[in-house]
């Protein structure tokens, strides 16, 4: 009945958190080297304050999901997800596509003054 643990559900929290972190100062500059302005945009810094939260959240998320992908193949049992190899290295690129979002979520705010 239940699904076992795979790390899936940990990696799409991880990732859905690092986008919501980088929202408040990525998004507006994304937004307008795509060419969308308008004074909507400055609405996006809202969620400036919640940032260490996503972040925490993030993080914590990627540490399960690093604890549940990265385990041995011999902790798996035969047939479950884990053990087959195509899954766990389609996994193990999307764990590190996230880590890489939180990372740029994490240093953005402080490398962005060198683009001014």
């Amino acid at each position: 009945m239940t699904e076992p643990m795979n790390g899936r559900g940990a990696l799409a929290a991880g990732g859905l958190a690092a986008i919501l972190a980088s929202t408040c100062c990525l998004g507006p500059l994304v937004l307008v080297a795509l060419g969308s302005s308008g004074a909507w945009i400055g609405n996006l810094t809202v969620l400036e304050p919640y940032r260490p939260i996503f972040i925490g959240a993030a993080l914590v998320a990627l540490f399960f999901a690093w604890r549940h992908i990265f385990r041995p193949a011999q902790a798996c049992k035969p047939g479950e997800v884990c053990a087959i190899p195509q899954v766990r290295t389609t996994y193990k690129l999307i764990f590190w596509i996230v880590a890489a979002l939180v990372v740029v979520a994490l240093a953005f705010p402080y490398v962005l003054p060198l683009f001014y």
